[in-house]
């Protein structure tokens, strides 16, 4: 393999991915991509918003038992799960473009047939079919990273997570709206509209430049650079691109390597905790609305087991409010303390607001400690969708998000017979599930090998190596790795 460095020598001006979007910048084309890369995020979080408000409806009109609406939840996170890392692979290997337009254009089909399911077996079957399809959203990330210059990637990864919260809220709007009329087949139905826009639009989505560099599909990143500087009013730097061609992508055992195996295995506990405390915090603040009285947990059991309440107006509304705490809330400090404090933080802060809800505290005071401990969660989120991408180099960036993905899912498999169910015997046990499992993962935050604040993004695992030598020896034997001047 040739060196990258030896263009040193022969005086040839060069320039990598890195060098490109720094001279870019950020500008007209990112704006755009953050919208259409959002819009994947609104459908996604309005499939999962909608399942906290599904759930007592049907147990309603359904007569479900409990154990039968945790089902309806954790069936989504059982598709996620399984996919997620199905999606990463297809992303590593045929390109993040490829792989966010077929599970938006899946979840769409699937989440449309679901409003007109007629009985629980197909709702089960077709929620489970969304979920393998939304399994693949957290690969607009992935892309939408590899577009953005290192001063604004922290930032702009944040605020992509405003969209979000944009579709958790517009889903309460949307039910408070459509729920006392029109039912919820129409609210299943009306939530695919993001999802249906996003695929109208995908035809101008491009490919990441980093993906076709490291395909060995240089002049392809050149073109598609070349446009995004038009489109932002800069100039390409002076030289050739210096193309990495990876040959072996996708490959699960390189997230094991010496490099990066504790990240990897301490990255997938964070995911699994965020994911647990995250959907718990949603779940409980319908089950604990429910409850009906000041103390906010001493009716949580029902006295007849198939006895239900629909949600009221009073519910939406209160669910609005904590859903208002979804937008980002850590914007600065993830900037200047960085990707691992801050993940701490907001892992600590969450385990302090739900400590109030062991005591017998009245409806309003419930609905401020449950606000401030979902937006700290919620926080805590946005920044390991900041900090993953940024500790794994593209040939398997997009499989380690997959993969942490669907660590998430299992925590959020899981929650739903936390929060539903094993709440109903004891609130307090409950509680100290989703406090425990938080502070263990602050402290797997502060002990992550890597802090990325400031890191360019990598293009390959031997890229990082090649940066700490100064000879122009290659050291890989086991992937076909080459850094070409072209």
């Amino acid at each position: 393999a040739v060196h990258r460095y030896q263009s040193a020598a022969t005086g040839l001006k060069t320039y990598t991915v890195d060098d490109a979007l720094e001279a870019i910048g950020f500008g007209k084309f990112q704006w755009k991509i953050s919208l259409l890369t959002g819009l994947s995020w609104i459908g996604d979080a309005m499939e999962m918003m909608i399942l906290s408000i599904l759930g007592p409806q049907l147990h309603c009109e359904w007569m479900l038992p409990g154990y039968q609406v945790a089902l309806i939840t954790s069936v989504v996170f059982v598709g996620m799960g399984i996919s997620s890392p199905v999606w990463g692979n297809v992303s590593d290997r045929y390109g993040r473009k490829v792989g966010l337009t077929i599970c938006m254009c899946w979840s769409l089909y699937y989440g449309l047939l679901s409003a007109f399911t007629p009985v629980y077996s197909w709702l089960l079957v077709l929620r489970g079919l969304v979920g393998i399809g939304i399994g693949g959203a957290p690969q607009s990330v992935t892309l939408y990273s590899e577009f953005l210059p290192v001063k604004a990637r922290g930032i702009c990864i944040m605020l992509i997570a405003a969209f979000w919260a944009i579709g958790a809220v517009f889903e309460v709007l949307l039910a408070l709206w459509i729920m006392p009329t029109l039912g919820w087949r129409w609210l299943l139905g009306l939530s695919t509209i993001p999802m249906a826009i996003f695929v109208s639009f995908c035809f101008w989505l491009p490919e990441s430049p980093r993906f076709d560099v490291l395909t060995g599909k240089r002049e392809k990143a050149v073109a598609t650079l070349t446009r995004i500087a038009k489109e932002n009013g800069k100039a390409m730097p002076p030289g050739k691109m210096i193309a990495y061609k990876q040959n072996e992508r996708g490959r699960i055992k390189d997230l094991f390597t010496p490099q990066y195996c504790s990240s990897t295995l301490l990255l997938w506990f964070i995911w699994f905790a965020n994911a647990f405390s995250y959907y718990g915090i949603v779940l409980l603040t319908t089950e604990m609305f429910q409850a009906g009285d000041d103390c906010g947990k001493a009716k949580i059991e029902p006295s007849c087991r198939l006895e239900c309440k629909y949600l009221t107006s009073s519910d939406y509304k209160d669910l609005l409010w904590t859903t208002l705490s979804e937008f980002p809330v850590i914007l600065v400090a993830v900037e200047y303390i960085g990707r691992k404090k801050s993940m701490a933080l907001c892992f600590f802060m969450f385990s302090l607001f739900i400590l109030p809800l062991y005591a017998c505290i009245g409806r309003t005071a419930l609905t401020i400690f449950i606000f401030l401990a979902r937006a700290f969660i919620s926080g805590g989120y946005q920044v390991v969708f900041v900090y993953t991408p940024e500790v794994f180099p593209t040939e398997n960036r997009a499989l380690a998000m997959g993969t942490c993905s669907a660590m998430a899912k299992l925590g959020a498999l899981i929650t739903p017979f936390v929060a539903q169910v094993m709440l109903r015997t004891s609130v307090n046990l409950t509680l100290t599930m989703y406090c425990g499992c938080s502070v263990l993962a602050g402290v797997a935050s502060l002990i992550l090998p890597i802090e990325t604040l400031g890191r360019g993004l990598q293009e390959s695992r031997f890229h990082q190596e090649d940066e700490g030598q100064t000879t122009t020896n290659s050291s890989s034997n086991d992937a076909t790795h080459s850094a070409e001047q072209q």
